[in-house]
C-alpha cells in the first residue's frame, strides 16, 4: 500500500510539472542581449564609460553606444532601464550606419525627461511621433516594450502605450543603447524576432 502512494505521488508530480510547462513555452523565442553582468556580445561607438555595477551596466561619461553585432527586421524588445532626471539616452532600432548612430539614421525611442524640445521626449520616437502623454523614466527602473513589425512601430513604457505608428524610414539594423549625460543604467535587454 506504502509503494502504491509512492508511485502516485511521483505520478503527481511528473502530471504538475507538465502542467507547467504552457508557462516556459510562452517564453519561448526570447533571447537575452543583456543580462547586467556583462558587456559580451556588444560593439561600442564613442567613449561612454559603460561598466558592470550592481546587476546592471552603467555609464555616467562620455558619450556612446552599445550596438548588437546582428541586425534585426521585425522584433519585439523588452528593455529595462534606469536613469536619473537629467539623463539623455534612448533606445535605437534598425540603425543604417552601426559605427555613427543618430536620429537620422535610425528609429530613436527617446528617454531624456528634459529634453529641451518636449515634442520628442521620454516615450516618444524621435523625428517620427511624439509620445501620447507625457512620460517621465528619472528616477525609477522602467521597461520599454518595443515593437517593429513592416513599418508598424509601437513602444510601451510601464504598461502605457506611447507610440502607436506606420513609418517606412528603416527597414533592419541593429539595435543600439545610448548613452548622452547624468546616470543611465540597462539590466535586461530581450528580444524576440517576428
Amino acid at each position: 500500500m506504502r509503494s502504491l502512494s509512492i508511485i502516485t505521488l511521483c505520478l503527481l508530480a511528473v502530471v504538475s510539472a507538465g502542467a507547467q510547462a504552457p508557462a516556459q513555452v510562452a517564453g519561448a523565442g526570447w533571447v537575452t542581449l543583456l543580462d547586467g553582468t556583462t558587456l559580451k556580445g556588444w560593439n561600442t561607438t564613442g567613449n561612454a564609460n559603460w561598466k558592470v555595477a550592481d546587476g546592471a551596466i552603467e555609464a555616467s561619461s562620455g558619450t556612446g553606444m552599445l550596438v548588437t553585432p546582428t541586425t534585426y527586421a521585425n522584433f519585439e524588445l523588452i528593455v529595462e532601464v534606469w536613469v536619473d532626471a537629467p539623463a539623455n539616452s534612448g533606445v535605437f532600432l534598425r540603425c543604417s550606419d552601426p559605427t555613427t548612430i543618430n536620429q537620422n539614421n535610425a528609429y530613436e525611442v527617446n528617454i531624456y525627461d528634459n529634453r529641451p524640445d518636449q515634442t520628442y521626449a521620454t516615450g516618444a520616437i524621435v523625428e517620427v511621433a511624439s509620445a501620447s502623454m507625457p512620460m517621465k523614466a528619472g528616477g525609477k527602473w522602467n521597461t520599454f516594450e518595443i515593437r517593429a513589425e513592416g513599418n508598424h512601430l509601437t513602444v510601451v513604457m510601464n504598461g502605457t502605450k506611447t507610440v502607436d505608428v506606420r513609418n517606412d524610414k528603416y527597414a533592419r539594423g541593429p539595435i543600439a543603447l545610448q548613452y548622452g549625460a547624468g546616470v543611465v543604467k540597462f539590466r535586461s535587454v530581450k528580444i524576440r524576432t517576428l
